[in-house]
């Protein structure tokens, strides 16, 4: 299958190296503010010139700064028919009863267990640690490092700094930020495992 990249900054420039590693082939970036190598137009250009079909698909390399646009942006793919497929890269372990979400990206030495979820849209950047029965949200970041813990439970469009931990079931609210090396509280009503 090849990828279209929308968006070719620096997270663009990453994700064209993760797309080779997962197999894919890259055709080109959009984008709908800048030009440059490589990057064949706005997004209105690219679909004229490049329909989706089941051959394509593309990746969204908007990051967590700019977490509305990079979910309206999925929206608009998704109804235009593109596929968004979970990228997971060959170095990091995803035990096969998990649920990942399309367009989810999976980083090297990553690590998913047993029952949890990772959202549509959800990057996990190498060495994120994703514990059993845990769920991660619709387009959630969790950056190197960090660690969601046992039946713990984050939101949709949630940034996890670098070293973060979320205990055994805590819960982490839609739009939140944690910082690098922070501990998320714990729910009250429920007991750790």
């Amino acid at each position: 299958m090849k990828l279209l990249i929308y968006a070719a900054g620096a997270f663009g420039q990453l994700l064209r190296r993760h797309v080779e590693h997962c197999g894919y082939e890259f055709e080109g970036f959009v984008d709908d503010a800048t030009t440059g190598p490589d990057v064949l137009g706005t997004y209105e250009n690219v679909r004229r010139r490049f329909p989706p079909d089941r051959h394509r698909g593309v990746v969204v390399a908007v990051g967590y700064r700019d977490l509305e646009t990079r979910s309206m942006i999925h929206k608009r793919l998704r109804d235009d028919g593109y596929v968004l497929p979970t990228l997971v890269h060959p170095v990091a372990w995803v035990h096969p009863e998990v649920e990942l979400g399309e367009g989810t990206l999976i980083g090297a030495g990553a690590t998913v267990d047993a029952g949890a979820r990772i959202g549509a849209l959800a990057v996990l950047w190498p060495g994120a640690i994703v514990s059993h029965d845990a769920d991660v949200g619709e387009n959630t970041f969790l950056s190197p490092g960090s660690i969601v813990c046992g039946s713990a439970r984050v939101g949709r469009d949630c940034f996890v700094g670098a070293g973060a931990v979320v205990p055994d079931n805590a819960e982490v609210p839609p739009g939140t930020f944690l910082r690098a090396g922070s501990v998320a509280a714990r729910r009250p009503s429920v007991p750790p495992n």
